[in-house]
């Protein structure tokens, strides 16, 4: 089969799940349950396409099938700021209970420290993006020790509040938000699809991109700043999916069998729909709320995250 064949049996599979998940035990009252599963569906495709377009994109940019835009410490932002309102103002603060200004203060918060990291490393000519990923690394780590002190000191009813948005759920997804993230989705996904055939080259490494007219420092700050919005607001929509990327953009790459983005992209997109909307199948089907989906989906990708890990040092 075929890379098209393929995008098409993935395809098949997601809206299969998306009509189950949508139409299963509608019961009497389908003019209030069905909407809410649309937006439901709504928010788990956004979520799921953003993160897979983001992180195959990282990926190629890296030359690193283990890497995620995770990495560079935007999940560990997130987390901040959540605690950081809740530990200053308290969890009845406006900023906490208000859904659309939380969004927006977390998007700004983790927009400007990307933009700020971007800015002061690619300032320098000839800096290289293993610089961003090492000062990505440490400030995830400095950040999620700052969240761990005030996390401890606050009180315990407020840290419920922080826990709550600790794990990513699907469950209250405000609609004004999920039409907010479609048009931001919909702008910068847009943006970037000037870049895919770009990414083919990419793939080949930096000196092989420059010896083929490929402007590798402006290409790479414009992805950058396309990964971080992406991720901005698919993480301030539902919450932390910490290993959603990893899994799917490498399953993409082992499924279709090609190095060629328009296909990449696609498979691994579909391939996020599939796992989340099959995920919170489970949920609430069978574990009946017990768990959530970003629990699943982490214990999963953690699993699948030390199978690369193990056979990477295989070939070694």
């Amino acid at each position: 089969m075929g890379p098209r064949g393929k995008l098409i049996s993935l395809a098949a599979v997601a809206l299969a799940l998306i009509a189950v998940f949508l139409f299963a035990n509608l019961g009497g009252n389908v003019g209030y349950v069905l909407p809410r599963r649309a937006y439901k569906v709504l928010a788990i495709v956004l979520t799921g396409a953003a993160i897979a377009y983001a992180t195959t994109v990282f990926q190629t940019m890296t030359n690193n099938r283990i890497l995620t835009p995770n990495i560079i410490g935007l999940d560990s932002m997130y987390l901040l700021v959540q605690t950081f309102i809740v530990f200053a103002y308290g969890a009845m603060n406006v900023a906490v209970i208000n859904q659309k200004l939380n969004f927006f203060l977390s998007v700004a918060a983790m927009m400007g420290f990307a933009l700020v990291l971007y800015r002061l490393l690619f300032k320098r000519p000839g800096a290289h993006i293993y610089f961003l990923l090492l000062a990505g690394i440490v400030m995830g780590t400095l950040f999620g020790s700052m969240t761990t002190f005030m996390q401890v000191l606050i009180d315990p009813n407020d840290f419920l509040v922080v826990q709550g948005r600790m794990f990513a759920s699907f469950n209250n997804v405000n609609t004004d938000l999920v039409w907010i993230a479609l048009g931001a989705f919909v702008v910068v996904g847009g943006y970037a699809l000037r870049f895919i055939p770009m990414l083919d080259t990419l793939s080949l490494g930096r000196s092989h991109a420059v010896n083929l007219g490929i402007d590798y420092e402006g290409v790479i700050k414009r992805l950058l700043v396309v990964i971080a919005v992406l991720i901005a607001v698919a993480t301030a929509l539902v919450g932390p999916i910490t290993f959603l990327g990893l899994l799917v953009a490498n399953l993409a790459v082992q499924f279709m069998r090609t190095y060629r983005h328009k296909f990449l992209i696609p498979a691994s997109i579909l391939i996020s729909v599939v796992a989340l909307v099959g995920g919170q199948l489970l949920v609430e089907r069978v574990f009946v709320f017990s768990t959530t989906l970003s629990v699943i989906i982490n214990f999963i990708g953690g699993v699948y995250f030390l199978y690369l890990l193990l056979k990477e040092n295989r070939t070694w």
